[in-house]
């Protein structure tokens, strides 16, 4: 089946999955399979204030909307651009004299447009809204008891002179946002703001291994492949983090996505040796070692993303490298409770500028992912990134250009040449590559300048560290 710009593939049923989409033709790593722009999408609620409401870019100053006192833009072509989505919101929110929740402002924007067009297919899309799936049938009851607060909510924001739907119709929509509601990221891809419903995406199942990746770039979601597929291959993206072992990881599908994983990386265990690896040499540590040491890991972690939450960075510092040390006697340097730790240390290191200290912990963490990740993941991209900036802010030039590389090399498949962030790579690897001539050049005159350079100006790195996801693929309302 092919329509309005979706030639490339085709909806097949997928043994066991349902509905799936195929290649109808050959794809290399890098290339763009489809685009799909939103059926509709909305800003988180905590950032209704910081992204602009159309284009979902942050900006400093957003201009309000002068009716409804709610809706941000980033400048007039934005506001008018936005206007058909917003006019029915607009008035809706006036009259009900505040805007409800995202999945409420969702929901609504969808069901607007079913008004405006109806619930058949629409333009470049294979599937219709009508038509995807909602697990509301398996709703566990403290669940059902959440959409009958959402039902309730939306029917007092849902205006009387509006088409009225159905209760078991409203309740289809509110399942299909809480199952298929995809995470947008800012412009530059490192924060989630938003979610939208996309329904050609919606058809493309999971695989923990895919062989494709999604991702958010200039108002429209891409899904690229991440090496080469062939014509009939099924395409797939992996809806959660891999760095789970098995069963956790099917665990957790199961719960947020109603479905057995049956994958050959779940069916085989694959890699959940490397992510329990216990600490190699003549005297393996005991199992009681290993159960201790991994549920002091889980406490830590608990105090931990306390912390972080109160902004108490140097305690979040002395918790992981108190963890740290009791793990690296016992874990071995894949093991997914060190790397989780080694992550939230580098990063809040780097934020604090203790660069050298951040540059250790940073590179046995990405020296794990590199063992664990599909090559051309893009978490491992962008961990690859933040490491090579550190090192790089470290004075380790050689080491940081490296990275940086790597980083960039990955990101071209993942992100492709366009996307902000992997141009905001390009210049960094072109100003390590600079520093890195000089420094092989000259080794003294090169820290002579930087020292000088550091004296000058003070380094900008990482943003602020929060417990917020990074932006996945398809959020589930927590």
């Amino acid at each position: 089946m092919t329509k309005g710009g979706m030639e490339t593939v085709a909806v097949f049923n997928s043994e066991g999955k349902g509905r799936g989409l195929k290649a109808a033709k050959e794809f290399w790593a890098g290339d763009v399979i489809f685009a799909e722009r939103a059926y509709a999408a909305v800003v988180f609620d905590s950032l209704t204030h910081l992204i602009c409401h159309n284009c979902f870019k942050r900006h400093e100053r957003l201009h309000r909307c002068g009716q409804c006192k709610f809706a941000q833009y980033c400048d007039r072509t934005c506001q008018k651009d936005a206007w058909m989505n917003h006019k029915s919101e607009c008035s809706a929110i006036k009259k009900h004299g505040k805007a409800p929740t995202e999945n409420i402002r969702l929901a609504a924007r969808i069901l607007w447009r079913i008004e405006r067009e109806g619930g058949g297919l629409t333009e470049g899309c294979l599937v219709s809204i009508d038509d995807l799936q909602n697990h509301v049938e398996h709703l566990g009851e403290e669940e059902k008891k959440e959409l009958r607060i959402d039902l309730e909510s939306f029917l007092e924001f849902w205006p009387p002179e509006s088409k009225q739907f159905g209760m078991q119709y409203i309740s289809h929509i509110l399942g299909v946002i809480n199952c298929n509601g995809f995470t947008l990221s800012d412009q530059r891809g490192l924060q989630a703001v938003g979610v939208g419903i996309f329904p050609n995406l919606c058809l493309v199942n999971h695989d923990c291994w895919p062989n494709c990746t999604v991702i958010f770039n200039n108002g429209k979601i891409e899904l690229r492949a991440l090496g080469k597929i062939s014509p009939g291959e099924e395409l797939t993206v992996s809806y959660i983090d891999f760095l789970n072992v098995s069963e956790d990881r099917r665990q957790l599908l199961k719960k947020q996505y109603y479905f057995d994983c049956t994958c050959e990386h779940c069916e085989k265990k694959i890699k959940d040796d490397l992510m329990l690896a216990v600490k190699e040499g003549s005297e393996k540590p005991s199992k009681e070692a290993v159960k201790d040491v991994i549920q002091f890991s889980k406490e830590t972690l608990e105090k931990i993303d306390k912390a972080r939450s109160e902004g108490i960075y140097h305690e979040v510092v002395k918790l992981s490298r108190e963890c740290v040390a009791k793990q690296e006697v016992v874990l071995g340097e894949t093991n997914i409770y060190l790397l989780r730790i080694l992550s939230i240390i580098s990063e809040v290191l780097s934020y604090l500028q203790l660069f050298d200290e951040a540059a250790g912990y940073s590179k046995r963490m990405v020296d794990g992912y590199l063992k664990l990740y599909h090559p051309n993941n893009a978490q491992l991209g962008m961990a690859l990134m933040r490491t090579g900036v550190t090192h790089w802010h470290a004075g380790l030039i050689e080491v940081g250009h490296g990275m940086i590389c790597k980083a960039y090399a990955i990101l071209l498949v993942t992100h492709g040449p366009s996307h902000p962030i992997t141009k905001d790579l390009e210049g960094m690897r072109i100003q390590s590559e600079m520093e890195l001539r000089m420094f092989q050049q000259n080794e003294f005159l090169y820290y002579k300048m930087r020292e000088a350079a550091l004296q000058n100006q003070k380094i900008q790195i990482m943003p602020e560290p929060t417990n917020e996801i990074s932006p996945g693929i398809f959020q589930k309302k927590q």
